[in-house]
């Protein structure tokens, strides 16, 4: 068993007095309207960047199935990643945009709540996974694609903005 924690050194809300996890009490919170963007990208040879373009992929459209999925994953990311709490999301909205240059794909994720609590776990997850659906679905044509740079670059409401 661990030993209780100074209540002046509980700096990480989401562990008990002990050391433990745990998910934080947000019931004392005002609801507010709460929203993040994430983005990332997925690197890839040209040519599988031009076959997804084209629709010439082994598995089908490549970019519907992946905007869906980020999109039903943002919606389960309570039954993913522990501690987070289930929310009402109001908005999803997941665009991916190819890019030559890299070559491959932006990502981006918006979610919306009004809720308690904010919306950046389900906006990461929502890009996350929308870059495994497409790594997934043209990995028949590429084995070396990267998925790379996933972050959080906006979150408003609550106490704490990002921008």
């Amino acid at each position: 068993m661990t030993q209780p924690l100074d209540r002046e050194k509980k700096l990480l809300t989401h562990l008990d007095n002990h050391g433990n996890a745990e998910m934080v009490d947000v019931s004392e919170k005002l609801a507010t309207v709460r929203e993040a963007v994430a983005v990332g990208q997925i690197r890839m040879k040209l040519e599988t960047l031009e076959s997804i373009e084209a629709g010439n992929t082994p598995k089908g459209d490549v970019l519907t199935t992946a905007k869906l999925a980020g999109i039903m994953a943002a919606k389960q990311t309570a039954q993913l990643i522990p501690l987070c709490h289930p929310l009402p999301l109001s908005k999803i909205d997941v665009k991916i945009r190819p890019d030559v240059a890299i070559p491959g794909y932006h990502i981006e994720a918006t979610v919306k709540t009004k809720a308690a609590t904010g919306v950046e776990m389900e906006a990461l997850t929502a890009v996350s996974v929308a870059a495994l659906t497409m790594y997934d679905m043209a990995k028949a044509l590429e084995k070396t694609m990267q998925i790379e740079a996933v972050r959080l670059v906006k979150k408003t409401g609550g106490k704490e903005e990002v921008r």
